[in-house]
């Protein structure tokens, strides 16, 4: 078991996310190592966490999600990993014998994981395995900040207000939907993932920190306004969220963890030049907290 004085977190300035962690390799932390619950800090107190120099197998990744809380099994498989179904596999990269492992293209739109679901997921975490020669990034938006600097005309679309969310339009088509209409395919996903209701501002349960929770890549309406009300407060609040000021990069580098607090951010992946190569997994991890304050636990 590592000791606790090797770990080494600089946190982020003053209004900034994205702390830094050296000085731990996670496959080698106990299952009761202090280090977890301090890296579960970090990422409350920064809301993104890069932790550096990681040289993990897809079960070491595993069981270190295991260690931080409950780790997701994406509700479609054709994003799994074959021998570690916690492992949603974004890649281009064609296996040896020739076989598609998951899915390519994925999350180029501003979005906080599983938001078109009852519960949340609390943590997502990125593991690079192939990076591409010219770019590879991840984007994310504070939404903390952005709710403080919402300007007076929007907040008529945020306070009191209940938002529906949906994920039917970011459905991959499988070759089992060969022949399947448009409409069969949205009353599929309406099946499995029904829009769901999430106030508009939430709680974070750890830090008490209030969040403006909505997306273009999810989010489907206001609650209460009409069809033409809703149109023009939510490209107002999206053009707002989406400024580049809103926006901090963090650039894949070899060996890194990534974690961050899908409560508090929003994120979308760079998109992939033409004829470049790229795979990264990824563990959604449920901690032990509700995802806000007046929603039930994860359970």
């Amino acid at each position: 078991m590592l000791h606790t004085q090797t770990i080494q977190i600089t946190d982020a300035p003053p209004g900034e996310i994205g702390a830094q962690i050296t000085g731990i390799q996670v496959n080698e932390l106990a299952a009761d190592a202090p280090e977890l619950e301090m890296i579960r800090q970090a990422i409350y107190r920064n809301k993104l966490v890069v932790i550096r120099g990681q040289d993990i197998t897809p079960e070491q990744y595993v069981a270190f999600a295991r260690k931080m809380g409950t780790p997701q099994v994406y509700f479609q498989e054709n994003y799994h990993h074959p021998d570690f179904p916690e492992i949603f596999v974004s890649s281009n990269v064609p296996e040896p014998d020739g076989r598609k492992i998951g899915v390519a293209g994925t999350g180029h739109y501003w979005h906080t994981d599983c938001q078109f679901q009852k519960h949340p997921l609390s943590f997502t975490s990125i593991m690079p395995v192939i990076i591409p020669k010219s770019l590879r990034a991840t984007y994310y938006i504070d939404m903390v900040k952005v709710l403080k600097n919402l300007p007076a005309e929007l907040r008529k679309y945020v306070d009191g207000k209940t938002y529906i969310h949906g994920g039917n339009n970011r459905y991959k088509v499988r070759p089992c939907d060969v022949d399947k209409s448009i409409q069969e395919l949205i009353d599929y996903m309406n099946q499995i993932v029904p829009p769901v209701e999430h106030p508009a501002v939430i709680k974070h349960p750890v830090t008490g920190e209030e969040a403006l929770y909505i997306s273009s890549g999810f989010t489907m309406q206001i609650k209460g306004l009409t069809y033409e009300e809703n149109k023009a407060a939510l490209q107002a609040l999206f053009s707002f969220i989406e400024k580049e000021e809103h926006i901090y990069t963090h650039h894949w580098d070899k060996g890194d963890l990534i974690i961050w607090d899908n409560r508090t951010l929003l994120h979308k992946s760079s998109r992939l030049p033409a004829g470049e190569l790229s795979k990264s997994y990824r563990i959604g991890i449920y901690d032990q907290y509700p995802f806000y304050v007046g929603i039930e636990n994860n359970g």
